[in-house]
């Protein structure tokens, strides 16, 4: 099995994290300027020193998606946006959606074939044993 190393240099690294600090700014400072301070989610309002705690929050998970009208963005608290990624997290470990049947029951479905035993059973008794 082979690896792939990536090696950087410290002043690359530190380059980099330099323009992805920068471009964070850039489009949080635009959306403080259109949105109101207030949490999306909990509507929790910020000002002052709390401000920091009030972040920007992609709807479709692409950070490099920031049109000028801001439509990719919400401001959600610390507290809101980390949720906010944990449910897609946690609907990844269970495949995203429930198989085919049922979208949204993460693979197990408890009715599953209830239909044919009410058709069943309405049509004619089964034998009890």
């Amino acid at each position: 099995m082979s690896s792939i190393r990536i090696t950087t240099s410290k002043g690359n690294l530190e380059k980099l994290l330099a323009e992805a600090k920068e471009k964070e700014k850039s489009y949080r400072e635009r959306a403080l300027k259109m949105y109101p301070w207030i949490c999306a989610k909990c509507g929790r309002e910020f000002d002052g020193k709390r401000l920091k705690e009030l972040t920007v929050h992609h709807k479709d998970h692409n950070h490099d998606n920031n049109p000028p009208d801001g439509s990719n963005w919400e401001l959600l608290c610390l507290y809101c946006h980390d949720n906010e990624h944990s449910r897609d997290q946690v609907a990844d470990w269970y495949g995203g959606s429930g198989g085919d049947d049922d979208p949204g029951s993460f693979g197990n479905n408890p009715f599953k074939g209830l239909d044919a035993l009410l058709k069943l059973k309405d049509g004619k008794e089964r034998k009890q044993k």
